[in-house]
């Protein structure tokens, strides 16, 4: 659902023997990044959509007015400003886009967008979005080929709309993102996928670990030695791609026991399966050739954010959750400012908290790095300061 998080050497520092950066601004103050909903409309009908997207708009929308106003609220914190992603639902959906992302890009905000892969996502509505001032946009793959892509989006000619959405955003000057779902259903899509995603020469592949809420859950899940089978996997291909997890903080750990030599992972059959379907379809390349192997040079440290502390979400009708994943409510933008509520509210001020999480993750020593995933412990157990189920790491302390 996000959009390439790049941040500059002024705005975010490694911690301190670790591949991790943190932000040089407190948490707890302002966000990182904000995740807009403009619209739950959507001309797709996709598996697991946290949205459950309806062909309609709502009539209880944001207008535009009460979105701009939002985004001016951001704007107001000074630098450096959130991040700010349009979503939905597909926000193509919205007649009154480019005015939106013009108005947030006037204020000083960086804003991206997330279309679906769509008949509107064509270039002339990208185009227009790059005039009205967006930097980036990002796109969703799901399998390597029609058939599977199609069959999870559950509409005929997604692939197609989705690659030829890709393309022209490229030429229309757009950084490209491509966010790529992991379940059971599609976790064997994975190196195929990468392979794909390499070749559209993306500027970042987010890898996202599905949580059960909304369509999703309907899905399977993988289970937690699984996921971090998927999560190895992820971090040696990182070497030849820039890429990210979302809704799986325990990658932050795995890359920075990887670094350190401590990972005491043994290779899963899963692990094992992905390697070799990726060996197969795509040889390593040379490791003469540099930045591509056998070393960490283009391996991208993920930023220690996460669902309400750095990340939050605003619903097309003004509603304020940790995430899109996370549905707890803290408060609507209409009634009180997206920035107060974010500052304030009693659930995100815990969330920020690591000594508030229960089981293994309160216990972790990467709980400041990490934290695990808040939405995927909500989706498994209901309580958002569980500890987190995906993850199957046992504390040493």
């Amino acid at each position: 659902m996000s959009v390439e998080e790049t941040v500059g050497p002024a705005v975010a520092d490694p911690l301190p023997a670790s591949p991790v950066r943190r932000l040089r601004f407190d948490l707890g103050a302002r966000p990182f990044l904000v995740l807009f909903e403009l619209t739950r409309a959507c001309a797709l009908a996709c598996r697991h959509c946290r949205a459950e997207s309806v062909p309609g708009r709502h009539p209880d929308e944001l207008s535009r007015g009460e979105a701009c106003a939002v985004l001016d609220d951001l704007a107001s914190l000074g630098a450096p400003r959130p991040r700010v992603v349009l979503t939905g639902g597909d926000p193509l959906e919205r007649p009154d886009l480019e005015e939106i992302v013009s108005h947030g890009s006037a204020a000083g905000l960086s804003i991206s967008v997330s279309p679906a892969g769509t008949p509107r996502a064509n270039p002339e509505r990208l185009a227009s979005l790059r005039e009205a001032g967006a930097v980036a946009v990002s796109f969703s793959i799901d399998g390597a080929s029609r058939a599977a892509h199609d069959d999870f989006r559950r509409v005929d000619g997604s692939f197609a709309w989705t690659l030829d959405g890709c393309r022209a955003a490229a030429a229309a000057g757009l950084r490209l993102q491509v966010n790529t779902t992991v379940c059971r259903e599609t976790v064997l899509e994975l190196p195929a996928v990468a392979r794909l995603v390499s070749e559209l020469g993306v500027a970042m592949w987010s890898v996202f670990f599905m949580v059960p809420v909304g369509r999703g859950r309907a899905l399977r899940h993988l289970e937690a030695d699984e996921t971090e089978d998927v999560l190895h996997f992820l971090h040696e291909l990182a070497v030849r791609m820039p890429l990210k997890t979302t809704e799986a903080p325990a990658y932050r750990r795995v890359m920075l026991e990887s670094e350190r030599g401590a990972s005491t992972w043994r290779p899963g059959a899963l692990y094992r399966q992905l390697s070799e379907s990726l060996a197969a379809s795509w040889p390593a390349p040379s490791p003469s050739a540099a930045g591509t192997v056998g070393g960490s040079e283009r391996r991208r440290a993920p930023l220690s954010v996460g669902d309400g502390r750095g990340v939050v979400f605003v619903s097309h009708r003004g509603d304020v959750q940790p995430s899109g994943f996370l549905p707890i409510v803290a408060g609507n933008v209409r009634h009180t400012p997206l920035t107060r509520i974010y500052r304030s509210d009693p659930l995100l001020q815990s969330l920020r908290n690591p000594t508030a999480f229960g089981g293994r993750c309160g216990r972790c020593e990467f709980a400041e790095l990490c934290g695990g995933s808040r939405a995927q412990a909500y989706g498994r157990t209901g309580d958002p300061l569980a500890e987190d189920g995906s993850c199957p790491y046992l504390p040493r302390s």
